[in-house]
């Protein structure tokens, strides 16, 4: 648990890499038919061979979906927390293509943080997160993304 006072001391530093995630062609293929994009580069891995990227590659969602369950193993919570919610992105870049089958991670460094003020006997603390998420093996990340979320601290 971080105290939200312990946060602008944190502004700037890595505050945690999550579990490496298998990003394999039955999560793509299920991902394909949830989201009604089964576009070939994604789900036929025979043309897909015939591509630049040489076979599927997960989409870019997808990859971005995961953000959640890497925040979950990476991030600590704020100490009295009562529940978080996703609230945006500032930026988003998608830089690499995940093959099927590759595995990738989340880094997580704290950009701002800010008191929101309190109501009710909650403060809103508005934390902005660089995610960067890894390709293991890779030269360049999948994505950076600059992520908001909404932490609702016990006053």
């Amino acid at each position: 648990m971080t105290k939200p006072n312990d946060l602008p001391s944190l502004i700037g530093q890595e505050v945690g890499v999550s579990r490496w995630i298998t990003v394999d062609q039955a999560r793509i293929d299920a991902f394909a038919r949830i989201t009604e994009d089964e576009q070939f580069i994604h789900v036929d891995p025979e043309a897909a061979k015939h591509t630049p990227f040489g076979g599927t590659i997960a989409h870019g969602f997808l990859t971005l979906s995961l953000a959640s369950a890497m925040s979950y193993d990476a991030v600590a919570p704020l100490d009295g927390v009562i529940m978080g919610v996703n609230y945006g992105f500032d930026k988003l870049r998608f830089l690499a293509p995940v093959p099927a089958g590759s595995r990738i991670r989340g880094r997580f460094r704290l950009l701002s943080a800010e008191d929101k003020g309190a109501q009710d006997g909650v403060t809103r603390w508005l934390l902005k997160h660089e995610l960067t998420v890894e390709i293991e093996g890779a030269d360049k990340p999948a994505l950076i993304a600059e992520w908001l979320g909404m932490q609702m601290v016990k006053a």
